[in-house]
């Protein structure tokens, strides 16, 4: 159904089965798939590619032009996936360039006034809570949990399975399957109790810890911390990602929880 009331412009491509309600704004080289529902006042700019099955929220602006000073006026793109939530006030830029995207994955779940800049990549089953502001550039691994209010510097990486607090600022890689918190940032422990009701075994859990604990409460250095954990912890998908990640942080991940 779509409202009489709002705006599609003819160029847009329709899906089946989708609800357009009054004072909706869409415009032209927009897709949105099956099954969508887009809530009035919710603006779907050009650029977007959005799949089946999404729930947008009143006011939230989706494909919205970079704040970016490299922005050129390019057609860019912003792409979204299956049966994602997007609550009120969400803002969502494009890319910067034509080379670029702005992609979120499928199942993800953003709250009020959430901002995602340019070229950020959030994956799979992610939460962002109410008020969190994403900066260009950032990378949000599957099925990572960002409380309200947390800001993320330009180009920073999450990793998977990883909670962090409510109000944290950062501006260095958050490791996965831990939970960071405090300002300035820094690690708090792991994410045990999440990845225990997601099927993760105590064996694979309390490996996870020891290899956190070489890291971060030995007193050693990272490269060191690294060699440990290779020599002494069996690998398993979780603690290859864990170094994998290390291993491609350009910013550096966060410090030690020292309270």
């Amino acid at each position: 159904m779509i409202s009489p009331l709002a705006y599609v412009d003819p160029d847009a491509k329709i899906g089946q089965n989708v609800d357009i309600l009054p004072f909706a704004y869409i415009e032209k080289n927009v897709v949105i798939g099956d099954n969508c529902t887009i809530m009035a006042h919710a603006s779907i700019l050009s650029g977007t590619r959005m799949g089946s099955g999404n729930k947008v929220y009143q006011s939230a602006i989706l494909g919205a032009t970079p704040q970016d000073f490299k922005f050129k006026g390019e057609d860019t793109i912003l792409k979204i996936g299956d049966n994602n939530t997007i609550r009120e006030k969400v803002t969502i830029n494009r890319a910067t360039n034509r080379e670029g995207i702005t992609e979120i994955g499928n199942g993800c779940f953003l709250m009020e006034g959430v901002h995602i800049a340019h070229d950020t990549k959030v994956g799979n089953d992610c939460i962002i809570g109410n008020g969190s502001k994403i900066a260009g550039e950032c990378i949000l691994n599957d099925k990572s949990i960002l409380s309200s209010g947390v800001i993320l510097h330009q180009g920073c990486r999450v990793g998977s399975w990883t909670m962090i607090k409510g109000g944290c600022r950062s501006n260095k890689d958050i490791p996965p399957y831990i939970v960071a918190a405090h300002n300035p940032i820094t690690y708090y422990g792991i994410n045990a109790v999440i990845m225990a009701r997601h099927g993760f075994n105590n064996e694979i859990i309390d490996n996870i810890a020891k290899a956190y604990r070489q890291i971060y409460q030995c007193s050693t250095s990272l490269p060191n911390a690294v060699k440990r954990i290779k020599e002494e912890i069996p690998m398993s998908p979780e603690i290859r990602s864990i170094l994998d990640f290390i291993e491609h942080s350009e910013r550096g991940i966060i410090a030690l929880n020292k309270d």
